[in-house]
């Protein structure tokens, strides 16, 4: 049996963790031939190193970072955990799959009622961060959306690097946009989601 660790972020939100919980649950029950756990790379335990010790004695172990973009905790948290150990394996981040761009496409109709205008403009709002394959990952995410949605795309950040969310707004209004939507690229509810919300 292959074991799967679903590894987030960890919060201390109650929502947050209620949101990556109910990820993980329906994970369980679309692979039922698959061991599925849980573990953190920081806030919450048990930790991906934990878990991963814990783990290693079966067969086939694949680390998923329920993570939205590269970045430290895929580069050194998760690949410091799963480089030990020759039956343990790590996944890619989930936030350059289509299948994301697909749920922010999704969330995005319904925010304009399935009526988009011809001077809307959207804002993808993402956490940030300084490592340029962060920023190339929340790139590809944003023009995978861009093929999904009749409306143009511009990228803000809550954190560590420019444009921030509000600048990125203020420049698609000063562009003649108006109406400017934010789809959130966050996972789940806690500190950036508050900040994107901001």
């Amino acid at each position: 049996m292959t074991t799967l660790v679903a590894c987030s972020h960890g919060t201390d939100s109650p929502a947050g963790r209620r949101t990556v919980e109910a990820i993980v649950d329906l994970v369980r029950q679309r692979m039922p031939d698959s061991r599925v756990v849980q573990a953190f790379v920081d806030v919450q335990e048990p930790t991906v190193l934990d878990v991963i010790d814990q783990e290693r004695v079966l067969d086939d172990v694949v680390v998923v970072p329920l993570l939205l973009s590269v970045g430290f905790h895929t580069a050194v948290d998760i690949a410091d955990a799963v480089r030990p150990h020759d039956n343990v394996r790590q996944g890619e981040p989930l936030g350059t799959h289509p299948l994301i761009a697909q749920v922010l496409a999704t969330r995005l109709r319904a925010a304009v009622e399935g009526m988009w205008l011809p001077g809307d403009h959207v804002v993808l709002a993402a956490a940030g961060s300084s490592n340029p394959a962060a920023v190339a990952d929340v790139t590809a995410a944003s023009e995978h959306l861009a093929r999904l949605i009749p409306a143009p795309i511009t990228i803000g950040y809550a954190s560590a690097i420019d444009p921030k969310i509000g600048e990125a707004v203020a420049a698609a209004r000063r562009d003649g946009a108006t109406r400017v939507i934010a789809a959130s690229h966050v996972l789940a509810p806690g500190y950036f989601a508050g900040l994107v919300e901001k």
